[in-house]
């Protein structure tokens, strides 16, 4: 399978076996390696289960209440694969009132933990196609009526990127109206903030920088690499940039 463009918000292809994406989370142990080849995949899948398991296309919307993590990536993704217009809340929005304009309009899919769906301060938006999309690995062991395990259905799709409209620079990629050209303009003037350069390996603590504009798409559009880190001591986090062979810090 071919890694994937989404009108300027791109999978790097690679011809090396090394991560694009890693995560760590430093409380349970838990480890994921993917390759671009494995991103671009789950990605796939995500944007065939939107397509064709939840009929959307440009001009859907979804809403993402998910952390930094490697499901996240392949769900934010695959959504923007489909053309769809994303609507990402981090969780420090929990409890303050929606400003983004148009955020008060239906959604047609919404993916969220199972911490941020029980906690009440949250206001989950509703939405016909409903997801609960776990941290830890495996399938999630309790899923409420009315919802449905983001990990094990994502599996019933293939890993091959579906046939789609034709996404425009000009196509709204998030809820507020900002298109994919601008989100990849502003990937790439993130990525020189940083100064990220085409191999350098980026660590990102994941209780610090939630907005995938830092940890996914700047990085992505310099072709740099990405480590996650959950539940990261500061105390541990010149161990892990040694381990990792970080070269950034966000």
């Amino acid at each position: 399978m071919q890694p994937h463009a989404t009108a300027d918000l791109t999978v790097p292809p690679t011809a090396t076996e090394s991560p694009l994406l890693s995560y760590r989370d430093e409380a349970t142990g838990e480890r994921v390696d993917l390759t671009a080849q494995q991103v671009g995949a789950w990605s796939a899948r995500s944007a065939s289960l939107l397509r064709d398991g939840c009929g959307l296309g440009p001009g859907s919307r979804v809403a993402v209440l998910l952390p930094p993590h490697w499901r996240t990536a392949a769900v934010l993704l695959g959504a923007w694969a489909c053309g769809l217009a994303v609507s990402f809340r981090p969780r420090a929005t929990a409890g303050l009132p929606l400003l983004e304009p148009g955020g008060d309009r239906p959604f047609d899919a919404v993916f969220v933990t199972p911490e941020r769906q029980d906690d009440w301060l949250e206001d989950v938006p509703d939405a016909p196609h409903r997801y609960l999309v776990g941290t830890g690995p495996g399938r999630l062991a309790d899923v409420p009526l009315g919802w449905l395990d983001w990990s094990a259905e994502v599996l019933r799709h293939p890993d091959v990127t579906p046939d789609h409209t034709a996404i425009r620079p000009t196509d709204a990629a998030s809820a507020d109206g900002t298109t994919y050209g601008q989100w990849g303009a502003l990937a790439r003037e993130v990525a020189g903030m940083l100064d990220l350069r085409a191999g350098d390996r980026l660590l990102v603590d994941a209780a610090e920088h939630e907005q995938p504009l830092k940890w996914l798409l700047a990085p992505l559009s310099a072709g740099a690499s990405v480590v996650i880190s959950a539940n990261l001591d500061p105390a541990r986090r010149d161990a892990v940039v040694a381990a990792e062979q970080v070269t950034r810090i966000l």
